[in-house]
C-alpha cells in the first residue's frame, strides 16, 4: 500500500489508547543571573505552556494524524486532571474513557527552559498501583471502546496503572475482540506483555530486556529481539534504533531494518509516542507491519527535529513521504505553529510576500537573496481574489494553488501562506498575517522607505525588523506577459 493512501485511510480508523496519561508543564523564561541564596540559575519565567505527555502524547500523534481515538487512563480528582480533561475534548475527543482517582493526583512533569536549555524537571505523581475499584472501572471503559477499535495501544510508563494482571486481562479481551495489541513498554520484563502482537522497545530497552545483550549492528538488534520473542511470547519486535532507523523482527519470519533519512535531531523527547501512535493507526487503516513501520518511521525522523513533546501531523507526514524538499502551504494557525518551532530551535524567520504570477528571474534572484540573511523564509502569497483586485480581473494567470507549487519549489523556501482581501475596499496587505507569524525580519523588494511600508509598523511593534531590498530591474510579470502580446501580435 502506498503511503499516501495509508495517510488517507487513517482518517477513517479508530484506536484506543490505554496508559499512563501526563500533562507536560513547560515553563520558559531567562536565566540571567545566579540565585544569591545558592549556586543556581534564577529563571525569569516569560511564559507557561501545557500538553499532554505519556499515553496522552499518543493521543496527541492520532490526533494530528486525524484519526479516531478514545484514551482510557487514569487522572487526579483535581485541577490538573481537569485541564487535561479540556485539552482532550479541544482535540475534538470524547474524555468519556478517563477515571478519576480521588486517592492519587493527575502526574504532572513540569521542565524549566532557558535559552532552549532544560535547567529543571519536577515530577508530581503517585506511582503506586491503583486499586481495584479503579481498575475495574477502567476496564468498562475499555471493554466499551474495543468494539469500534481498529488497533489497541498499550502505554505503559510504569506508573501504576497498567499493573502486570491487569495488562493481561486486556491483553486476552483485545484478541478475543480481534484487535491488535501494540505495548510501548517501559519495563525490563517483557513477559509481562504475552500474547501482545507489537512491541516497541528503544535499543536500550531492547538489551536490558535480554539481559545486555549488544544491540548495535542489524544482526545484534535481530538476534536479541528473537530471544526476546522466544522468552516473552510477544508475536513481534518493533525496534527503534535512533539514527540507525527501525527494525521489524517477527516470529519464524525474516528480519526488515528499515534505515532513516539523515536529519539534525533536537529533541527526541516523545518520538516513541510518534512512533507507535503511527504503528498502531496504519496497521488499523489496512497496511501490513513493514509498511506501517516504514511510515512510522519517516514520522519518528519529523518529530526528532522539534523541540519538546512533539507531535506528528498528517500534512507534514505526507509532505515528507510524498513530495521531496517542496515547501507546504499551511493554513495560518498551522503556519504560526511551525514558525514557533523553528524559534524554539533558535531559528531566524524571515517574511516577504507577492502575487508571483509568473515566476521570473527577478523574484528568483530576491528571495534568494533574502533566504541568505534568514535562517527559514516565509512567502505569503496573494490568494487569487487578492490578485484580481491589485492587477484586474485578466489575472492572475496561474491559480493559487500553481503559484504556490511553483514557488514552493524552490529551494530559498521553506512555508507558503495564503492571504489577502476577498473584495475590494478591505485590507489587502499582509499586515494581519505578519502580525500573526511575527517573524524576525520582513523582506521588501523595491524603491520603499520605513514609513511608507505599514508592515513595517506592525513588525517593530513586536521587535522585529524591516530589509528593503533593492529589485532587479528589467524583469517582471507585467512586461513578460506584455511581451507575449505583443509576439502573438506580430
Amino acid at each position: 500500500m502506498q503511503h499516501t493512501d495509508i495517510i488517507n485511510k487513517i482518517k477513517n480508523t479508530s484506536v484506543l489508547v490505554v496508559g499512563d496519561i501526563m500533562l507536560d508543564r513547560f515553563i520558559y523564561g531567562a536565566a540571567e543571573r545566579i540565585s544569591p541564596e545558592g549556586p543556581v540559575p534564577v529563571l525569569k519565567v516569560g511564559k507557561e505552556t501545557e500538553m499532554l505527555g505519556g499515553a496522552g502524547n499518543v493521543l496527541s500523534n492520532l490526533a494530528g494524524l486525524e484519526a479516531g481515538c478514545t484514551i482510557a487512563a487514569v487522572i487526579g480528582a483535581d485541577e490538573n486532571g481537569n485541564h487535561v480533561r479540556e485539552i482532550i475534548r479541544a482535540m475534538g475527543y470524547d474524555d468519556g474513557a478517563l477515571v478519576d482517582d480521588a486517592a492519587r493526583p493527575t502526574t504532572v512533569k513540569s521542565r524549566f527552559i532557558a535559552q532552549n536549555q532544560q535547567l529543571l524537571r519536577t515530577d508530581s505523581e503517585d506511582t503506586s498501583e491503583i486499586s481495584k475499584d479503579v481498575q475495574n472501572a477502567l476496564m468498562k471503559a475499555i471493554e466499551k471502546a474495543l468494539p469500534q477499535a481498529g488497533a489497541l495501544v498499550l502505554s505503559d510508563y510504569n506508573k501504576g496503572v497498567l499493573t502486570p494482571g491487569f495488562i493481561k486481562d486486556i491483553i486476552t479481551k483485545a484478541k478475543a475482540a480481534g484487535v491488535p495489541v501494540l505495548v510501548d513498554p517501559k519495563r525490563d520484563d517483557f513477559s509481562i506483555y504475552a500474547g501482545a502482537d507489537f512491541v516497541t522497545p528503544n535499543r536500550k530497552e531492547l538489551s536490558q530486556a535480554v539481559r545486555g545483550m549488544p544491540v548495535g549492528s542489524d544482526d545484534e538488534v535481530e538476534a536479541a529481539a528473537t530471544a526476546l520473542i522466544k522468552q516473552s511470547g510477544i508475536e513481534a519486535v518493533i525496534a527503534t534504533r535512533s539514527e540507525d532507523g527501525m527494525s521489524v523482527i517477527q516470529n519464524g519470519q525474516g528480519a526488515v531494518h528499515i534505515k532513516t533519512r539523515a536529519r539534525e535531531v533536537f529533541d527526541v523527547s516523545g518520538a516513541g509516542d510518534t512512533v507507535i501512535a503511527v504503528l498502531a493507526a496504519a496497521l488499523a487503516a489496512g497496511a501490513d507491519i513493514k509498511d506501517a513501520a516504514a511510515l512510522a518511521n519517516k514520522a519518528g525522523g519529523i518529530v526528532v527535529g522539534k523541540l519538546g513533546t512533539a507531535a506528528i501531523r498528517a500534512d507534514e507526514l505526507a509532505r515528507d513521504t510524498d513530495h521531496g524538499n517542496q515547501a507546504q502551504v499551511m493554513s495560518w494557525n498551522d503556519a504560526q505553529a511551525k514558525v514557533e518551532e523553528w524559534k524554539a530551535q533558535g531559528q531566524r524567520i524571515g517574511f516577504t510576500n507577492g502575487c508571483f504570477d509568473i515566476l521570473h528571474y527577478g523574484h528568483v534572484n530576491y528571495l534568494n537573496e533574502a533566504a541568505g540573511k534568514c535562517d527559514k523564509l516565509v512567502v505569503g502569497l496573494n490568494s487569487d481574489a487578492s490578485v484580481k483586485i491589485l492587477k484586474g480581473p485578466q489575472r492572475p494567470i496561474n491559480d493559487e494553488n500553481a503559484r504556490a507549487a511553483v514557488i514552493g519549489a524552490l529551494g530559498a523556501i521553506d512555508l507558503v501562506v495564503l492571504f489577502g482581501a476577498d473584495k475590494a475596499g478591505q485590507d489587502n496587505t499582509p499586515c494581519d498575517l505578519i502580525g500573526h507569524l511575527r517573524p524576525d525580519v520582513f523582506f521588501k523588494g523595491g524603491d520603499y522607505t520605513i514609513d511608507q511600508l505599514p508592515e513595517a509598523k506592525i513588525v517593530q511593534a513586536y521587535g522585529g525588523s524591516v530589509d528593503i531590498m533593492p529589485m532587479y530591474e528589467g524583469h517582471s510579470t507585467t512586461a513578460i506577459i506584455e511581451k507575449s502580446k505583443s509576439a502573438d501580435a506580430a
